[in-house]
């Protein structure tokens, strides 16, 4: 998937771009916006990294920013990266997505206050995520047309620090993700507020329950800045949560297979990866360009209480074509190949036992030559591809209609496609 992709691909894009546009423009929607990429990303987990001298913050207007050459030795390479050269760090390896303490975030280079524990929630993306700042003067809104995508890219009112992204596919009550790159932030814990200098932030922690101490959720009263306060609290992985398994599948496009899980009951992520090659932390580019040995796959979190792993293998072997070797639809390469990646032997059973009632009984053009093979490690794409389909939908859906999917679909399956058995949903 070379941008949407590679010389067939964009072809596909121009055949379906007006359809879709109709489609858009029908339905109401506005274009959500979409992320950044890796870039090349320094993967250093930011758990390690170099904290600058701390002192009390004294406002913006005391604040001088430090020189480059100054800048470069407070910073480790990542926190430079991020907050100067609007790099992005790697999801699930960076200091604060899975992070779950009380207090309140700040700007890496000025100490300038941006979020709060308060506000924050699993997006699972693998950055943190807020669902807003804690005062809305401190983050600044960008218009940010890089990657040939429009978004909203945020930086800090006085250090001009690069802070990440905003998008409008949060929870409530704001509906907005505040998708933030750890090498911006440093954390200050409530305990440390005071003598920080940010004693007036104290006011977020008041009035909240004990069951609520140290838990991520919403601020209960009135907001600093004047705004009414969160009726509900959002809670995080705080919280016990109920039983979660694993599948991974790779099916060609991983814009399209998402949409195939996402909404569904039981459904609790679905992340966009690579999986199944040598590559350690490949990127985007290296895996489209078909030396890495891996395929675009998906990684789905589900409650097997609500929707089994059986469940999960129909839907899957109807949204692809199972008889096509080495590509999905309009792509060709190993990169797009078929698979299903079992992590147990009941996954293997289950897997090996579809495959072949699929091939007694399918009236299907050809053999099967879907690949079922043991689960290696899964790695996580770039956090723009991550919901491809609600934050670009006009390009999303001109590709997937100009590639022919949802055609070869119907042809192949009938009407089992996209939704085997299971109960369709809609995007």
């Amino acid at each position: 998937m070379q941008i949407r992709r590679n010389v067939c691909r964009h072809g596909a894009v121009v055949a379906g771009v007006l359809v879709a546009f109709a489609l858009i423009a029908c339905s109401g929607g506005g274009t959500p916006q979409a992320g950044t990429d890796a870039q090349g990303a320094d993967r250093r987990n930011q758990a390690g990294m170099a904290a600058a001298p701390v002192s009390r913050w004294a406002g913006g207007t005391a604040f001088v920013k430090p020189s480059e050459g100054e800048l470069r030795k407070r910073l480790t390479p990542m926190q430079f990266r991020v907050t100067q050269e609007e790099g992005t760090e790697p999801p699930f390896q960076n200091a604060y997505w899975d992070h779950h303490a009380e207090g309140i975030y700040v700007d890496i280079v000025s100490g300038e206050p941006l979020f709060s524990s308060t506000d924050k929630f699993d997006s699972g993306t693998g950055w943190p995520s807020f669902v807003r700042p804690i005062d809305p003067e401190y983050v600044v809104q960008h218009g940010d047309d890089r990657h040939g995508m429009v978004r909203t890219a945020l930086t800090s009112k006085y250090a001009g620090s690069h802070l990440g992204h905003v998008f409008d596919d949060g929870p409530p009550p704001t509906g907005l993700r505040y998708c933030i790159d750890s090498a911006s932030l440093r954390f200050v814990p409530h305990a440390e507020l005071e003598a920080g200098g940010y004693g007036r932030y104290l006011a977020l922690f008041e009035d909240r329950s004990p069951a609520m101490a140290g838990q991520a959720g919403a601020h209960n009263g009135a907001r600093l800045d004047g705004e009414p306060g969160n009726a509900e609290r959002l809670q995080t992985g705080s919280a016990p949560a109920a039983a979660t398994a694993s599948a991974i599948f790779a099916a060609g496009c991983f814009w399209c297979i998402e949409t195939s899980y996402e909404g569904r009951p039981g459904i609790r992520a679905v992340v966009s990866g690579y999986t199944g090659g040598s590559k350690e932390n490949p990127t985007y580019e290296e895996v489209g360009g078909g030396g890495t040995g891996h395929a675009e796959a998906v990684r789905i979190e589900y409650d097997p209480a609500q929707m089994t792993y059986a469940q999960l293998l129909d839907i899957f072997w109807h949204n692809i074509d199972p008889t096509q070797e080495n590509g999905q639809f309009c792509d060709h390469g190993r990169q797009y190949r078929s698979a299903i990646f079992y992590q147990n032997e009941e996954e293997h059973r289950l897997a090996e036992e579809t495959k072949a009632d699929l091939a007694a009984h399918a009236d299907l053009p050809g053999p099967i030559v879907t690949e079922i093979v043991a689960a290696s490690t899964f790695y996580p794409a770039e956090e723009y591809h991550q919901d491809f389909f609600r934050k670009d939908p006009l390009r999303y859906q001109g590709y997937r209609l100009g590639c022919g999917r949802d055609a070869r679909l119907k042809k192949l399956w009938g009407e089992k496609a996209l939704n085997g058995s299971q109960t369709a949903v809609a995007h």
